[in-house]
């Protein structure tokens, strides 16, 4: 049916009159009329509301008049009705499962997330635990109290509720957790305790409900949080109050822990690096009965631990792990898992069988200082970098109780270093903790032996900024010889409370100075006068070896890394 014409409102009535038209649709609600002519086309037009001529120009032609309240059926109409209805019906039944979603997920928020490992999971052994053999030793009771609960209880005794592993990030706390649950054989439940919060107001007690529940079900277990601070810190050291969810998580804890309800058989484990901010009704006897330190590994750790992860490695036979552990003092457990892998991503990298004792430098460097970039053009540069690093090494060479030059290089790196100059550490000193006013005096010295460098060859006027980091490292070192070793005329006491922190506003209004002005200003005249005479001693130590370190400075120029050996030859062939 057509939907227009091209005759006009009045023509459309003349043709009415003349009898041309067969029969006539009025529809007064939709304003047309459909119209049938004799010749059989049929057409719509438009009309006014209450239109009177059509009716009268049908009436006066006697032309059939049909007169409607409702339009037909408009199928184009009908379809697009239907598909937005269509439309509707969908999204309203993703939003119905939507909401029977997170209708499930409110339902589930108080459930517990911890994971929980079967008997056939628990695979790592003390054996796999190395480095820590002093914890290690501690935690094997606990392994007796979940396998031979009788012999205590003929004695009297009860299992520990609680132990609290304590310790840098790395060192194997978590590991060493599920070594206690693979030696005992029991169920391990093991969850983060930051997942125990959430932002509904007291979903982390109800987690640590039903963690509890579900854990006495599967006595004896062990249950272990992991950083455990994040809901065990100190109650009411909040600037807003101490009602929050935190707080109520760990009451619910404490309940949990050593409340009217015995938790006979559940073992409870805890990591954290943060000792100082848990709250003190956390850690009394009956709750966390043991502390465990757990520290970084000495040298004869260090070399268990690298045994231990080198195992699925294909090592060359020149490799010597108690050469690489002594050359990797301060490196936590992580840290060295993370040195053999690199190695063996190197040697897959170079299409190589076996881990050589060349990517495990690589390794080591490129944890410690970072990529090798692009080599300096600009020979001026390469000389004042060769020069500031020569200096530290010459200046520890002829000091006694200077730590080993082990490498000198000038190749720069992508964190922005110029040049390095590494040191074997004392391992005595490592391994003890114990440094002498002589031997910190002397690092001084060292650190300052490349700004001192610079000014014999350059000038006062001449230096540059390289020696930012080991000007930083000085004024660490020099404070904490007056202010917290007494090692300075100020006398034995601790002048410094700058390290201090303050534990989310808690100790904020409490804060004053422990000592007057004039110690402050003594305090920095000492760290000065340490500066001042350790930058003396190294030009000092420099300038009587010039020739020696010129020497130096062009076979560093020449090869770009100098190794221990390759500087005590140049020093001998000196002196002869």
């Amino acid at each position: 049916m057509s939907q227009s014409s091209s005759i006009s409102y009045s023509d459309l009535l003349k043709e009415i009159e003349a009898g041309n038209v067969q029969s006539l649709v009025l529809i007064p609600l939709r304003r047309e009329v459909k119209v049938k002519f004799n010749s059989g086309e049929s057409v719509i037009y438009p009309t006014f509301q209450n239109d009177q001529q059509i009716l009268r120009a049908a009436q006066s032609s006697s032309t059939p008049l049909t007169v409607k309240q409702k339009g037909t059926v408009d199928y184009s109409s009908t379809a697009t009705t239907f598909a937005l209805f269509f439309v509707f019906f969908i999204a309203l039944s993703f939003l119905i499962k939507r909401s029977a979603s997170i209708a499930n997920k409110t339902l589930g928020f108080g459930k517990t997330k911890a994971r929980i490992n079967s008997l056939d999971d628990s695979e790592v052994r003390f054996e796999d635990v190395a480095g820590i053999s002093e914890a290690t030793e501690e935690v094997k009771e606990v392994v007796d109290f979940l396998t031979s609960p009788e012999r205590l209880i003929k004695l009297g005794a009860k299992t520990p509720k609680g132990i609290l592993l304590i310790g840098p990030p790395g060192t194997g706390k978590t590991l060493l957790a599920k070594a206690i649950a693979g030696e005992a054989g029991v169920p391990f439940f093991s969850i983060s305790a930051s997942e125990f919060v959430e932002l509904f107001v007291g979903v982390g007690a109800s987690r640590v409900r039903d963690l509890f529940k579900k854990a006495k079900q599967k006595s004896p277990c062990i249950i272990f949080i992991d950083e455990i601070d994040a809901v065990g810190r100190q109650r009411g050291a909040g600037i807003g109050g101490g009602n929050d969810e935190r707080e109520q998580t760990l009451n619910q804890l404490l309940t949990e822990m050593d409340g009217f309800v015995d938790n006979s058989g559940v073992i409870l484990l805890a990591a954290t690096n943060r000792a100082d901010v848990l709250d003190s009704a956390l850690l009394r006897p009956g709750r966390f009965d043991r502390r465990i330190l757990i520290g970084l590994p000495d040298r004869k750790g260090r070399a268990e631990i690298l045994s231990v992860h080198a195992r699925s490695r294909p090592l060359d036979e020149s490799v010597c792990l108690n050469d690489w552990a002594l050359r990797t003092p301060g490196f936590s457990g992580a840290d060295l898992e993370n040195l053999i892998n690199e190695s063996a991503i190197l040697t897959a990298r170079e299409n190589k069988l076996s881990v050589t004792n060349s990517e495990i430098e690589k390794a080591l460097e490129r944890i410690t200082i970072g990529l090798q970039s692009s080599q300096l053009q600009d020979i001026s540069k390469k000389r004042l970098v060769a020069y500031h690093e020569i200096g530290h090494a010459l200046v520890a060479m002829s000091t006694p109780l200077a730590d080993k030059v082990d490498k000198v290089t000038i190749l720069p790196r992508s964190n922005g270093i110029g040049g390095f100059t590494r040191f074997s550490p004392n391992e005595e000193v490592v391994d003890s903790g114990l440094a002498s006013k002589a031997y910190l005096y002397t690092k001084l010295v060292v650190s300052l032996g490349g700004r001192a460098a610079e000014i014999i060859v350059y000038g006062n006027e001449e230096v540059t900024q390289g020696a930012s980091g080991d000007i930083e490292t000085v004024g660490k070192i020099a404070r904490d010889m007056v202010t917290t070793f007494g090692f300075s005329k100020l006398g034995p006491q601790s002048l410094d409370s700058s390290n201090s922190e303050i534990f989310l506003g808690k100790d904020f209004l409490r804060q004053k100075n422990e000592y007057s002005e004039e110690m402050t200003k003594s305090i920095d005249h000492e760290v000065r006068k340490l500066a001042t005479s350790a930058m003396s001693e190294a030009i000092k130590k420099l300038e009587k070896n010039r020739e020696l370190m010129d020497c130096m400075v062009s076979e560093l120029l020449d090869k770009e890394t100098l190794n221990s050996e390759d500087l005590q030859a140049i020093m001998e062939n000196y002196n002869k």
